[in-house]
């Protein structure tokens, strides 16, 4: 799994930063390591002049091996809690994205064995056969 991490000019990081950010996202997101290809962490300031409660940005986008992105936005008042707050949204979403890809496949078919498509029901009628499935009133 690649991970980027890019600042925009007005937040400033520095290569000990860098290192913490990927190894708290390669912490994160171990269980998801064989399937997300890469994660590019985008931290931007979005009032780089005028003082905010929401002024810090972080933005991930994680491109998954046999999905689409994935993509979070968190703003927060420091760099510090706006990545923290994305990494976890990033989480959460990647777990309910393969949950519900997991739970699809484990599900029962709707459909009944004992009832028949309207091609078979017309193909036993031709054959001189009721139509209906059996068992069915």
């Amino acid at each position: 799994m690649l991970i980027r991490v890019n600042a925009n000019h007005t937040v400033h990081t520095d290569e000990a930063m860098e290192r913490w950010a990927r190894a708290h996202l390669a912490d994160s997101l171990n269980r998801f390591r064989h399937d997300i290809t890469s994660v590019e962490v985008h931290l931007s300031d979005q009032n780089s002049d005028r003082l905010s409660e929401d002024q810090k940005r972080c933005r991930m986008e994680a491109r998954l091996a046999n999905l689409s992105p994935v993509v979070v936005n968190h703003q927060a008042a420091n760099v510090d809690e706006a990545f923290r707050g994305a990494a976890e949204k990033l989480k959460r979403t990647l777990e309910h994205a393969y949950g519900k890809l997991h739970n699809y496949r484990q599900r029962d078919s709707i459909r009944r064995s004992d009832v028949l498509t309207p091609v078979e029901a017309n193909a036993r009628r031709d054959q001189g056969g009721s139509g209906e499935a059996p068992g069915s009133l």
